[in-house]
C-alpha cells in the first residue's frame, strides 16, 4: 500500500463540468496577494511594514526555518519566545521579551490548532503591536467561529500543503493597506516548474491505487528531473528548506487559481477531521499524541504522534510506503538558546501522519496497524494538557467515526 504525504491530484479535478464553489477566507479578501511559496508573501511583507533597524519582531522557538531566512533577509532583528511542549506560548516569557523596541507578535497556528488568540491579541493591543498570523499550516481552521488570519493585521498562508496545487501562497491585509504590496507586480512561474509539479501530484494519486506501477512510474519522473538538473534548466520548487532571494516576486501559476475555484472546502474540512478522528480513535493508548483536542472549526493537518527514534521510525514507516512527514527537524540556529528545551524536544520527537483528505478508511487501517508495531506510549513522552478540555471536545476527539467511501 501507499499513502501520499499531502493531497493529490485527480484527471477529474481538471473537469470543466465542475462548478464554481464559494471560496473560504481569505481567498474571498479584497486585500490579498498571491505569491509562490508563503516565505515569498513573508519577505515582502516585513520590507513592506518598513520597520527600524532598532526593531525587533517577536518570533515563536519553533518553526520551519524558511519563514525567519525571509524576515532576516528583509531586514528583520528576531527575538524569538518559546514554545511549550503542548504547542502553546510561554506568556511569562512573552512578557519578558517584549521591550520598548518591540514592533510586531509573529504567531504560527501549528497543523492547524489556533495559538490562544483572544489573550495573544489582548497582548497586542495592549502594548501596540502589529499582530501576525503564520497560517501556513492552518488554511480552512477556525477559532471561536472566526478564521485563522482573521484576528491580526496580516497574515500568511501556504495553500499548496492543504491542497492539491502545485504551488500557491496568499499574504492578507486586514487592516489598511501596504503601499509596496499594492504597488507589486508578481511574476509568473516557470512553465517547467508547474507541470512538472502537477505531474508529481497526478503520478501520487495514480500511485496510491497503484502502488507497484506508479513506483515505477516516479522513478522514470525522478529520472527526468535529474537530467533537467544536469541540463541547468532552474524549476522553482515547493515543499523544501531554503529562500532564494532571485524567485522572491515569483507568484502563483493561474492553474491554481482555477483549481481553487474548483475544490469543496467544506467537504476538504470534514474529510479531515474524521479522518483525524478516526485514527486518533486507533492509537490512543497505545502510542503517546500531544495534547491536542478536535475542537469544532479546527481542520488538521497531520496527526502528530511524539517516537522516540524519529529519524529510525520514519525511514520504517516510509519503506511501508505511508509518506509520514519530519516536519522542522531543524530551525533558525538563534532559536537553539537554553529557553528552547520543549522546541527541541518537538523537533527531536514530533511524527506527523498523513490524514488529509484523500486518505481512505482501509489507507487509515493500514496506518494505525503500521503504527502500532514499531510504536509504544512511554511515560518519557508523555505531554499532559496545559489546562483542562472541555467534556464535549474531549469525546469528539476518541469518539470513532465512520468514514463515507
Amino acid at each position: 500500500m501507499y499513502i501520499p504525504s499531502w493531497p493529490c491530484l485527480t484527471s477529474s479535478q481538471f473537469s470543466f463540468r465542475e462548478n464554481l464553489r464559494p471560496v473560504p477566507f481569505p481567498l474571498d479578501e479584497a486585500s490579498r496577494k498571491y505569491f509562490y511559496v508563503a516565505r515569498n508573501g513573508i519577505y515582502h511583507l516585513f520590507r513592506a511594514l518598513g520597520l527600524a533597524s532598532r526593531e525587533n519582531v517577536l518570533v515563536p522557538n519553533y518553526h520551519s526555518g524558511n519563514e525567519t531566512s525571509a524576515m532576516r533577509a528583509a531586514g528583520v532583528n528576531i527575538r524569538f519566545y518559546p514554545i511549550l511542549r503542548d504547542l502553546q506560548p510561554d506568556f511569562e516569557a512573552l512578557e519578558r521579551l517584549c521591550g520598548p523596541e518591540t514592533r510586531a507578535l509573529y504567531v504560527i497556528h501549528f497543523m492547524g490548532w489556533p495559538q490562544p488568540m483572544n489573550r495573544l491579541v489582548e497582548f497586542c493591543r495592549a502594548r501596540g503591536l502589529l499582530l501576525i498570523e503564520d497560517c501556513a499550516l492552518s488554511f480552512l481552521s477556525e477559532f471561536e467561529g472566526r478564521p485563522l488570519g482573521s484576528f491580526g493585521e496580516y497574515a500568511v498562508y501556504c495553500l499548496y500543503k492543504s491542497l492539491p496545487i502545485p504551488n500557491g501562497a496568499v499574504l492578507v491585509e486586514n487592516r489598511g493597506r501596504l503601499q509596496h504590496l499594492e504597488d507589486l507586480e508578481t511574476l509568473n512561474p516557470a512553465r517547467v516548474s508547474v507541470l512538472g509539479r502537477s505531474s508529481e501530484l497526478l503520478l501520487e494519486s495514480f500511485r496510491s491505487r497503484f502502488p507497484f506501477t506508479g513506483a515505477m512510474l516516479a522513478g522514470i519522473k525522478a529520472a527526468a528531473g535529474r537530467m533537467l538538473t544536469a541540463l541547468s534548466i532552474e524549476r522553482e520548487r515547493v515543499g523544501n528548506i531554503g529562500f532564494d532571494l532571485d524567485k522572491v516576486d515569483t507568484g502563483m501559476s493561474s492553474q491554481c487559481h482555477w483549481l481553487l475555484a474548483h475544490f469543496n472546502y467544506e467537504l476538504i474540512r470534514n474529510r479531515r477531521r474524521a479522518n483525524f478522528q478516526w485514527l486518533e480513535h486507533r492509537l490512543r493508548e497505545k502510542v503517546n499524541l500531544l495534547p491536542l483536542s478536535l475542537a469544532e472549526g479546527i481542520c488538521p493537518l497531520f496527526l502528530p504522534i511524539l517516537v522516540e527514534d524519529k529519524k529510525a521510525v520514519a525511514a520504517d514507516l516510509r519503506r511501508r510506503g505511508i509518506g509520514v512527514v519530519e516536519l522542522w527537524n531543524e530551525g533558525d540556529p538563534e532559536a537553539n538558546g537554553a529557553e528552547s528545551e520543549d522546541a527541541l524536544f518537538l523537533r527531536k520527537h514530533v511524527l506527523e501522519l498523513p490524514i488529509h483528505q484523500n486518505v481512505s478508511e482501509a489507507q487509515l487501517d493500514y496506518i494505525a496497524r503500521e503504527v502500532t508495531r514499531r510504536v509504544r506510549s512511554t511515560e518519557r513522552l508523555l505531554v499532559p494538557f496545559a489546562a483542562p478540555v472541555a467534556a464535549e471536545n474531549q469525546k469528539s476527539a476518541i469518539e470513532p467515526v465512520t468514514l463515507r467511501a
